[in-house]
């Protein structure tokens, strides 16, 4: 109905519905039984900060939606004591001039947001064709130009519903307050008979449908904008086999400083799930003073790690140059000695690592940071030119690792610290009765030293590539922090408005 002008509404209550996406009331068909936080494992934290932030560009959109907009044509018909009937038709109606004084955003604890929009000043202009007509006789129809000058307050509450454990947004409750709304025609500025005439016949219909139309569409963006951003939340969340259940696990807490919503976190393997535990999540582990956090029980970690796992991703090889970079930093003659046991003399470009893990991860929370415990094995085989590959070196170990996580230059960093290591099998070919313990104390130092950074290196780059993939590097993110604590992960961020979601929008829909 409105054309472009539905592409520009989308600045603002795309964002607002953005970030709102995972909030909804526990109403419209949604129940959550008795335990709203227990099977919570992802809590998302929208605070003032950032409705405040997205309310700086409600004055240019609202302007461009009433610019752009097409109104459709406007017809009546009234009785005129001496004159019978007069038929009127607004045509080709469009905003010529448009200023917006000031706009507003507020939570409430009705579960809604509140958006005043103050003193939109705009004039129209167009074409009124008119006639009377009579029982003995009829008049010609008429056309003049016209130029409508308005004056309106937009009142708009956003609900936020639960439908089918997802969110629906409805805006119907739009309301257009006129505080000036006159007519002048042919550029005529002074009152006339005519003037009058049609600005008492027309003021009212004008009103009904200038509501009728903006409200309307605001609801309808609304709507289709909610399924829009659904779809790209759960597809950012699954890749192939692998994804969480962000479905709505309880009703959300609005306050007048932020809404937490709750979600079930949990995470599914070839259409397989498994329940989580009762949740360790308050609203006081939360604070408000940056624009959004998110909150992630160890849960929700731990299974993610174990349909990895599962997924055989944790997987990986070395080779070539990289080899030579783990292995070819020998300080000592001992270690030079180890390494010409363990490659025998084969260069690495004939050499391969694999490295995988045996069994499933176990992740642990903690304030220093998170500590994965992982038996992983490493098989390193040789393949000498002319001759059958085999196998050199071959261990399991149990590694136990502190990773602290940050995300910076639109990258995630994993920094591991305080490494353990037990060996559970050691095989050597050139050291058969592991006789050399120089060897084994050579492998537990480069791993630790060499080995852990540069597989945890991998996995931050992988992780990365994933984001990325599913377009969060297209996101202006600023200053995020990763923080652990026990049992939990919090993620707490600012951004600024992501211009780059509006066109994927209009990409997909228009």
């Amino acid at each position: 109905l409105l054309g472009a002008g539905r592409m520009k509404l989308l600045g603002l209550f795309g964002m607002l519905l953005l970030l709102l996406i995972h909030t909804a009331a526990a109403a419209g068909g949604c129940e959550f039984g008795d335990f709203p936080h227990r099977s919570t494992g992802i809590v998302c934290r929208m605070t003032k900060a950032a409705a405040l932030l997205l309310n700086q560009e409600t004055a240019k959109v609202i302007q461009a939606a009433f610019r752009n907009a097409k109104f459709p044509n406007i017809t009546g018909e009234r009785s005129v004591r001496l004159l019978g009937k007069v038929a009127y038709e607004l045509t080709n109606m469009q905003v010529d001039q448009l200023s917006l004084e000031q706009s507003a955003v507020e939570l409430r604890e009705d579960d809604a947001i509140h958006l005043a929009i103050n003193n939109v000043t705009a004039s129209f202009r167009g074409t009124l064709t008119y006639g009377y007509t009579g029982a003995w006789f009829l008049r010609l129809f008429h056309s003049v130009d016209f130029e409508i000058k308005s004056s309106i307050d937009l009142q708009i509450k956003i609900d936020l519903m639960c439908q089918r454990d997802q969110v629906a947004a409805d805006a119907s409750h739009c309301y257009l307050t006129f505080h000036k709304l006159t007519l002048h025609l042919q550029g005529d500025k002074e009152p006339g008979w005519l003037k009058q005439l049609f600005t008492d016949f027309i003021s009212f219909t004008l009103k009904f449908a200038l509501k009728r139309e903006v409200c309307t569409e605001i609801n309808f963006v609304a709507q289709m904008l909610a399924s829009f951003v659904q779809d790209l939340a759960a597809n950012f969340v699954q890749d192939k086999g692998i994804g969480l259940d962000i479905s709505l696990a309880s009703a959300p807490l609005i306050t007048a400083t932020y809404v937490d919503s709750y979600h079930k976190g949990l995470v599914w393997y070839q259409n397989h799930s498994a329940a989580l535990q009762d949740s360790l999540f308050s609203p006081g582990l939360l604070p408000a003073s940056r624009m959004l956090y998110f909150w992630f029980s160890e849960q929700v970690l731990s299974s993610l790690a174990s349909a990895a796992f599962m997924d055989q991703r944790l997987v990986g090889t070395i080779t070539g140059d990289k080899l030579q970079e783990l292995f070819g930093a020998e300080e000592s003659e001992a270690q030079h000695k180890a390494v010409q046991m363990i490659f025998q003399g084969t260069s690495y470009n004939e050499s391969v690592a694999k490295v995988w893990s045996l069994a499933h991860p176990r992740i642990s929370l903690q304030p220093e940071g998170t500590v994965v415990r992982s038996l992983v094995a490493v098989e390193l085989s040789i393949f000498p030119a002319g001759e059958q590959p085999r196998m050199v070196l071959y261990m399991e170990k149990e590694i136990t690792v502190t990773i602290q996580a940050a995300y910076a230059e639109k990258k995630l960093l994993l920094h591991p610290s305080d490494p353990r290591i037990e060996f559970k099998v050691f095989q050597c070919t050139a050291d058969p009765s592991r006789s050399e313990p120089s060897l084994r104390d050579f492998l537990q130092t480069m791993i630790s030293h060499v080995g852990i950074p540069e597989v945890t290196s991998r996995f931050a780059e992988a992780l990365t590539s994933l984001m990325n993939s599913k377009g969060l590097h297209l996101f202006e993110i600023i200053n995020p922090e990763i923080v652990t604590r026990q049992g939990y992960v919090v993620v707490q961020l600012d951004f600024s408005f992501p211009n780059h979601l509006l066109l994927d929008f209009f990409e997909k829909k228009f």
